[in-house]
């Protein structure tokens, strides 16, 4: 990837080569520990994630993947571990990082419009319950753009159709102008024109120089679509490159018996 500023070139160059718990890492995670009722979801989890990084968190059902993006947002209680957003605590660089939910977990009656939705994000600009003013809106509509659904600005959000209310949640964290940004299942369930509208405001934002974690339940699509995997099942079984993380031998290690060889073929995973 060609990246025009040398000083944010530098940067990644110096990233590649940095030791583990680099102080600027996108997101630093060391023993990382999550369990529900004494059942642990996570368990002593290390990863770095590399600056402007298109990371694929992959694994089956109930491997943590949600888990994780929550631990890092702190929205869930941890057993043990640490987790620095560009050597911070996570309470001191939450302006630095945006969170895009899975689409089951919103209320989508909430009387609200695709406008008001993607404003939202600038409130940690803004300031809670201050004016949101006619700037604000025009960058918000700007947002809305950026995902062609400008012309939903003033539709309802339950009125949507399932790919353009992610991409108005995509939007929202756009606005939000994050270095960071964390996405659960963007594309699941979305129309082929939602999914490349993602992908390719994913693609701009790493040839920025951000990073962006996603979970992603498509093995098919993983080695076309990321430059580095995230290969989860309660652990880490696997992270780094894509063509060195995402292996047969890992994806077996993940997944076990409950994938088929052809599956696993078909995946394109490495030797």
């Amino acid at each position: 990837m060609r990246v025009d500023n040398p000083i944010l070139a530098e940067r990644m160059r110096e990233q590649a080569t940095a030791p583990i718990g680099a102080a600027d890492a996108p997101l630093f995670i060391a023993n990382l520990t999550v369990a529900y009722a004494d059942k642990p979801a996570l368990w002593a989890i290390d990863y770095t994630a590399p600056v402007g990084g298109l990371i694929g968190i992959v694994g089956p059902n109930g491997a943590g993947k949600s888990t994780l993006l929550k631990a890092v947002l702190g929205l869930v209680p941890t057993v043990a571990g640490e987790v620095r957003v560009f050597g911070r605590p996570i309470g001191q660089a939450r302006e630095r990082i945006a969170y895009v939910p899975q689409r089951s977990s919103v209320d989508w009656d909430f009387p609200t419009t695709a406008l008001d939705v993607v404003a939202m994000g600038l409130y940690g600009r803004i300031g809670w319950f201050k004016r949101v003013r006619r700037r604000h809106l025009n960058f918000a509509l700007e947002r809305l753009d950026q995902v062609g659904m400008a012309e939903f600005a003033d539709r309802q959000i339950g009125q949507l159709s399932g790919g353009q209310q992610q991409r108005v949640f995509l939007a929202r964290a756009l606005a939000q102008d994050a270095d960071l940004m964390l996405l659960d299942e963007p594309l699941a369930g979305v129309d082929a024109a939602t999914e490349a509208t993602i992908l390719n405001v994913l693609r701009d934002l790493k040839a920025q120089g951000r990073t962006a974690l996603v979970v992603h339940h498509d093995l098919q699509t993983v080695t076309d679509y990321f430059d580095h995997v995230a290969l989860l099942n309660g652990r880490m079984i696997a992270a780094g490159p894509t063509g060195e993380a995402f292996t047969e031998a890992t994806l077996l290690d993940a997944y076990g018996g409950r994938l088929a060889t052809s599956e696993i073929r078909a995946a394109g995973a490495g030797d």
